[in-house]
């Protein structure tokens, strides 16, 4: 069975549930699913009845986070764009031979999130699972105010605004913790300690770009290209903020030129230097932009000694034109996997043989953030936030700050990711360059 007609089951299985318990996935498997790795499978010990006691310190100032609530089983709820209300708008077979694009990212991080999930309850974690699509007819905020996700006890969504927003409120209102495991952004949430961020905020990778190139050259003229737009002015302004908040003696300021399609090879020259490396920031997010400014700045780069360093969303792509031979491009990610550890291999495995197909960035996502918050759910209670920083790593190097956007705050505005790592882009495999 190929991984279209798997999959066309599997979206059918879903749009027939109100809920999904991780004992009964609606996946049709190809064969024997194994259990976790060897090292991971040791059976958890068993849970006595509910407790709950008070520490005398609240951790971060949050009175909840004082609180240990351990439970003999905990109630999980799964958020993922699935849109199962427009797949299946007109029968329960899906039309035409191909899956919707614009389902799959949803679909995969789900399909990765059941894996751990079963790969938890083999391990002897007793949970029950909701899984509930983000874009569906019943929205997230009817959801809130049926009061169906009141007796949750950790959120997981790969959700964007306004799911985010609602999520984090009801989150707040209810002291549940809400991990947002793929949106890049907080969604001008500024006061919940119960949310924490995996994919990293822009202006966290500014912040670690602008560290990463001042500590990594010695010698350098580090210029930052940006379009006189309010969104790349903010980004240039995080580089600048980052830049003061350094401390370091070895730091170069940075020199900021504004550019747009008319800017010519000259007016770029005028900020670069023949005697050192020119360490050159670019703020476009888009690909066409990107290039648009690769193109001038290849056509010099004999001359003027040039690394090149870009956004997040670089990650996908494609430098293959010749003129573009030769660049140094690099990125950041809070995502990098080379998939040589112990539960990348185990996804990788269990997915080929239950899709036979190979397992997307969504599906690891979907796996890692799922295994990672339940298995500290399971073993430190409903507030296990004091114990997120000592996690052990399930794939990524999760590194999880609080984030204080108020001056003199006391109270964390949410926990973000704050591990970025700096990948210099290549012809067959992209390099991880720190940590």
């Amino acid at each position: 069975m190929n991984y279209l007609a798997v999959t066309k089951q599997l979206l059918a299985g879903i749009a027939c549930l109100v809920f999904i318990t991780s004992c009964s996935s609606t996946r049709k498997s190809s064969g024997k699913v194994d259990g976790p790795p060897p090292s991971l499978s040791k059976p958890a010990p068993a849970k006595k009845p509910e407790e709950t006691k008070t520490i005398a310190k609240a951790p971060f100032n949050v009175p909840a986070f004082a609180k240990e609530v351990k439970k003999p089983s905990y109630n999980i709820a799964i958020f993922a764009p699935l849109y199962l209300d427009s797949v299946f708008a007109t029968s329960t077979e899906i039309p035409g031979r191909t899956m919707p694009r614009y389902v799959m990212p949803g679909l995969e991080f789900y399909e990765g999130a059941q894996i751990a999930l079963d790969s938890l309850q083999q391990l002897g974690y007793k949970l029950k699972v909701n899984v509930y699509d983000s874009k569906g007819k019943q929205s997230v905020a009817s959801l809130i105010h049926s009061k169906t996700l009141d007796n949750t006890d950790l959120i997981i969504g790969s959700v964007n605004n306004p799911e985010l927003k609602d999520l984090s409120d009801f989150a707040k209102t209810k002291e549940i913790n809400f991990v947002s495991a793929t949106f890049p952004n907080d969604g001008g949430i500024s006061d919940n300690p119960f949310l924490y961020l995996s994919n990293s905020t822009l202006k966290t990778h500014c912040e670690a770009l602008q560290n990463y190139v001042q500590e990594a050259f010695a010698t350098k003229n580090i210029v930052l290209f940006r379009r006189n737009t309010p969104f790349e002015t903010k980004l240039a302004a995080d580089f600048k903020a980052s830049y003061d908040k350094l401390q370091s003696s070895k730091k170069s300021r940075i020199r900021e030129v504004v550019w747009n399609d008319n800017t010519t090879t000259d007016e770029i020259s005028a900020s670069l230097l023949t005697d050192r490396t020119n360490v050159i920031i670019v703020t476009a997010l888009d690909e066409a932009g990107a290039k648009n400014l690769l193109r001038k700045l290849s056509s010099i780069s004999s001359t003027y000694p040039m690394q090149i360093f870009g956004m997040p969303t670089w990650d996908v792509f494609k430098f293959k034109e010749p003129e573009f031979k030769g660049l140094q491009v690099y990125y950041s990610t809070p995502y990098f996997n080379d998939k040589s550890d112990s539960y990348s291999r185990y996804l990788n495995d269990v997915f080929r043989k239950t899709y036979k197909a190979r397992p997307s960035d969504m599906a690891f996502k979907g796996f890692e953030n799922t295994f990672y918050f339940v298995r500290l759910l399971y073993n430190n209670g409903v507030y296990f936030n004091s114990k997120v920083e000592n996690a052990p790593k399930v794939i990524s190097n999760y590194d999880f700050q609080p984030v204080y956007i108020k001056e003199n705050e006391t109270t964390p505005s949410y926990f973000e990711n704050k591990n970025i790592f700096i990948i210099q882009k290549g012809d067959s495999t992209d390099i991880k360059m720190n940590k």
